[in-house]
């Protein structure tokens, strides 16, 4: 993490130390005498990060760093021969065999975890254990005692530790939380919405999200349903505190090749197929109780025919309801009695300063999924070139992870008992 730099014949030599975080000076090295210390800032362009997972997101979160000129040095896949494929798609040039080796390369300061959910837990201890930032896919593990033993872990290390909820990221949901906070709609009634997608609809439509050793004992609550409920309270400024749930197993029985299939991969015509019968939920329906009273109501489905990727919530609050669609994702919907409805563009000379800073194209072009993860990047990066998270980060760090299993934790033994249960903070 550091260098010494000679500064001319006769002349102290300098240690230049880009970033340590704060919790670490007492560890620092003893230095000679000729040699003297130099701080400064990281810019983008020197940081070097490592992605876990080749698949669909993991891309997209190569892609989103080149945006902001942060260099991809390596990949992390399954195996490294089918790692190397997808690396030389994306130009990435280096495969590394493990997560621990590209955790102990000294060139490495950030590590991307897209890999799937049963991996999350361990690989993010091995990052945080080699001194790296971490930024990680949600869900954030599998348990809800692996998530609070990571939260203890990433504090204790003082390193940037980030869950990617990217929906924040629309500008106009910085925008909705904004108004919330400023009393734009009174207090919040009631909180309803969905998410839902059409991918798993035919039985022949597989993905390691299907296998329960893989992905965990949840599927489209804790894929999609994850999204929606850290959107709600992150919107609303309200945590979630009691849940009603039912879920549904849609399709008990799937077919499917031998192999791995890539996700939103089309489904397969081969003959030889094996049959597995299901036991993950391909939809749900939550009844939500929230802080201060208010109510809620969210349903999640991946066999939606025709919904592709389709998120929603509306907030009805005691003046006006606020309303955002993704299939639209600069327009926000702002509902009122007794005066005409409003349509708010994306526009940061009309945005909250929150949400203008997200804007990284002008009104009318468009800002839609892969700009979401662009936007969360970036304000993470600042802590990384700082060298440590700021004392209230902007974006969703492993604490906000923890929370949406406790969340997800609830509705699972809501749906075992059939009956309202409280999330256990």
């Amino acid at each position: 993490m550091w260098r010494i730099v000679p500064i001319g014949p006769g002349m102290a030599n300098v240690l230049i130390i880009p970033y340590i975080p704060m919790n670490r000076l007492g560890s620092l090295l003893i230095l000679p005498g000729r040699i003297r210390v130099q701080w400064r800032f990281m810019s983008p362009s020197e940081i070097k990060s490592g992605v876990v997972g080749v698949g669909f997101i993991g891309v997209a979160h190569v892609e989103a760093l080149r945006r902001l000129g942060v260099e991809v040095a390596g990949v992390v896949g399954s195996s490294p021969e089918r790692a190397r494929p997808k690396a030389d798609a994306i130009g990435v040039g280096r495969v590394y065999d493990s997560v621990e080796e590209m955790a102990a390369d000294p060139s490495i300061d950030v590590i991307h975890i897209a890999s799937p959910n049963y991996a999350h837990a361990e690989q993010a201890r091995a990052v945080l254990a080699a001194g790296k930032h971490v930024v990680c896919e949600k869900p954030l593990a599998v348990t809800s005692e692996d998530t609070a033993d990571l939260v203890a872990l990433a504090a204790d290390s003082g390193l940037v530790n980030a869950v990617c909820f990217n929906i924040r990221f629309y500008p106009a949901n910085h925008q909705a939380m904004a108004m919330v906070a400023n009393g734009d709609i009174g207090e919040p009634r009631f909180i309803t919405g969905s998410y839902h997608q059409d991918w798993l609809l035919r039985d022949t439509d597989w993905n390691w999200r299907l296998q329960p050793e893989e992905a965990g004992g949840l599927r489209a609550v804790a894929d999609i349903g994850s999204h929606w409920l850290d959107l709600s309270r992150f919107v609303s400024g309200r945590r979630i505190v009691e849940v009603m749930a039912d879920l549904h197993t849609l399709v008990p029985v799937r077919r499917h090749p031998p192999g791995p299939v890539e996700t939103f991969a089309a489904a397969a015509d081969a003959e030889d197929l094996v049959s597995e019968e299901m036991t993950s939920d391909d939809a749900a329906a939550v009844l939500l109780r929230y802080e201060d009273g208010a109510r809620g109501a969210v349903t999640i489905s991946q066999v939606s025919a025709g919904q592709k990727n389709s998120v929603r919530y509306e907030i009805a609050g005691s003046e006006s309801a606020i309303r955002w669609l993704s299939a639209n994702p600069d327009d926000l919907f702002i509902g009122h009695r007794g005066r005409p409805n409003e349509l708010l563009s994306r526009d940061p000379a009309l945005y909250s300063s929150a949400a203008a800073g997200l804007v990284a194209y002008p009104g009318g072009h468009v800002e839609g999924f892969p700009d979401t993860f662009r936007a969360l990047f970036d304000q993470v990066y600042a802590d990384v070139a700082n060298g440590s998270p700021a004392a209230a980060p902007t974006y969703p760090t492993f604490a906000d992870g923890h929370d949406a299993v406790l969340v997800t934790d609830a509705i699972t033994h809501s749906h075992e008992t059939q009956q309202w249960r409280p999330v256990r903070r």
